[in-house]
């Protein structure tokens, strides 16, 4: 029964994301589009390249009140 449920779930979810993609792709026309999908993969990248920094700093702070060194990676 959840199966089911999820299924349902996903499938309006599909749907209304196919909907707004079509009526954001007929306002911005072609070319917008690639542009609004190019910033939208910077903006991933970025926000991954910053999450990336965010656990190296935390890994190094618990490796310092650890008292690790680098060896035992």
């Amino acid at each position: 029964m959840k199966r089911i449920l999820w299924l349902s779930v996903g499938a309006a979810i599909g749907v209304v994301v196919f909907r707004k993609v079509n009526e954001a792709k007929g306002a911005i026309g072609p070319e917008g589009l690639n542009r609004a999908v190019g910033r939208l993969a910077d903006s991933v990248y970025h926000f991954a390249d910053q999450v990336r920094d965010g656990m190296r700093e935390r890994e190094d702070e618990l490796r310092a009140a650890l008292a690790l060194d680098d060896r035992q990676r």
